[in-house]
């Protein structure tokens, strides 16, 4: 609606005015060229309509026409430069063309003309505090406040701007206040049992209670208000956290080992307890992990863990055990989780004399080690893995052509498993032809075309063969039906 303080030139009769509503929702829902119509018919009647220029410009920025839309825009600034919606749409057009600075002051210009808009006023927020104006966005927090106290966002986005500015008491005192305002919220329904909103909230008011380094009173509210807190999981880390912090260690090793019950797969839990139990050398730390390895045998974590301190017999013991079992389930991933022991050439020499070892045995006894009568032969699968690993062990140590020599065996022996072709290219790519490699992954795309993963991929690989009408293609196979390729791709972008 335009300002009362309007000029009449400026004000649309009853009929036009719902069209340039109508207008305004058409540029909300995308659809620019209703939008576009229901502009141009308002501006044949009033071809200096300020605020109807300005929404044709900013539908048009969203067309991609930049220049049309910024003379638009500008001509609806120059015929109605007291309307807040011009200002508004200038912000937003300097906002989409990362002129942050340029669209801050567009909308301060706009509050000028409509002091108490709610939306501009979210949006200068936005901006501030992406341009870590911490200042400005207190006092833009502390106007929409005091417009919406009513609102949940309106008290946790004022408290939040003290948090940022380091003003941690007078965050907790806003958050604390709003609290108390929630004693009387509805009790649980069946149709609503969880008051996540709530949960969060109090989750968050914490927050600023331990970076406030009030760990006593962090403690005191969260075992206050637990049975309101639905994310038991952060929950019992956060009690960890300051269990640690006041020196309650028992507590606090109980509250980890439960975690690790949880979930045996979270590594950052295993060193939160060496951290807990001040472990100090290998024989501990080895102690430990047996333990946990006996306890939990099916987690790899622990074992991958042991990995990193051990040295010598025991290490190569745990690496050939780990890798066995890998190959013997068939973990296409088995590499890349143990890719960081390469950073130490003792352990490369012991994982690489490993791998001879099996594949000798397999190919020859079918067994890892040498072949004798106890000894449960491998299925054909095992040897397959070993050889998909082994391509990628010598891709990493740079000796690319025995790479290939394992990797065009393990395709002979099965030419249907996609991730053996995409190993290939992605090994054509490292040797530098960008071509084969690219052959290879479509290769790998017309064995299961669907999965956008490999289609991804192969996408890649085509442009950097320099191929781009030929990546389209493929991407177009993943995209909207009846719509280019590179229109879809720039508007999920």
């Amino acid at each position: 609606m335009p300002p009362p303080n309007q000029s009449p030139s400026q004000q649309l009769p009853s009929r036009e005015n719902g069209l340039f509503k109508k207008l305004v929702r058409f540029y909300e829902q995308k659809q620019y060229k209703k939008g576009l119509t229901a502009a141009r018919e308002i501006l044949k009647k009033f071809p200096n309509h300020g605020e109807t220029l300005a929404m044709k410009g900013l539908i048009l920025n969203s067309m991609g026409k930049k220049e049309e839309a910024l003379e638009s825009i500008r001509n609806g600034i120059k015929n109605n430069m007291s309307s807040h919606v011009v200002w508004h749409v200038y912000g937003l057009y300097q906002r989409s063309d990362r002129k942050y600075d340029e669209a801050i002051k567009a909308y301060k210009k706009a509050l000028q003309c409509e002091k108490d808009s709610l939306t501009i006023l979210r949006d200068l927020s936005l901006l501030q505090i992406q341009m870590r104006d911490l200042e400005g966005y207190k006092e833009t927090r502390h106007q929409l406040f005091n417009l919406k106290p009513g609102q949940r966002q309106s008290w946790i986005g004022f408290a939040m701007s003290y948090h940022l500015l380091g003003d941690y008491d007078m965050a907790q005192s806003v958050l604390e206040e709003f609290r108390k305002t929630q004693q009387d919220r509805p009790a649980p329904s069946p149709d609503k049992p969880y008051d996540n909103e709530h949960s969060e909230f109090l989750l968050y008011q914490n927050l600023v209670l331990r970076e406030g380094e009030q760990y006593e009173d962090a403690l005191r509210h969260i075992q206050t208000h637990e049975k309101d807190i639905y994310n038991k999981l952060v929950l019992a880390e956060i009690k960890y956290d300051l269990y640690i912090r006041l020196s309650s260690l028992d507590r606090a090793e109980t509250i980890l080992r439960d975690l690790i019950e949880r979930n045996p797969e979270n590594k950052k839990y295993y060193f939160m307890l060496e951290k807990c139990l001040n472990l100090t050398n290998n024989d501990e730390k080895t102690n430990l992990y047996e333990n946990l390895i006996e306890k939990y045998p099916k987690a790899d974590a622990p074992k991958q863990i042991c990995l990193q301190f051990l040295t010598g017999e025991p290490f190569s013991k745990s690496i050939g055990l780990y890798l066995q079992k890998g190959f013997q389930k068939g973990v296409p991933s088995l590499f890349q989780s143990v890719k960081y022991l390469y950073a130490t050439p003792e352990k490369v020499q012991i994982i690489d004399s490993l791998l001879n070892n099996y594949h000798t045995n397999l190919t020859k006894y079918g067994t890892f080690e040498v072949s004798s009568d106890n000894e449960e032969i491998e299925p054909a699968s095992t040897l397959l893995w070993l050889q998909y690993y082994l391509a990628q062990h010598y891709d990493y140590l740079g000796k690319i052509d025995k790479a290939f020599e394992f990797i065009d065996q393990a395709i002979r022996d099965t030419p249907t498993l996609v991730e053996l072709y995409m190993f290939k290219a992605k090994l054509f790519k490292h040797a530098g032809d960008f071509q084969m490699a690219a052959t290879w992954m479509d290769e790998a795309q017309s064995l299961d075309t669907a999965d956008r993963f490999v289609n991804c991929k192969c996408t890649k690989y085509f442009l950097r063969a320099n191929q781009i009408n030929t990546a389209l293609e493929i991407a177009g196979k993943f995209t909207r039906e009846n719509s280019s390729p590179v229109d879809y791709l720039r508007e999920m972008q």
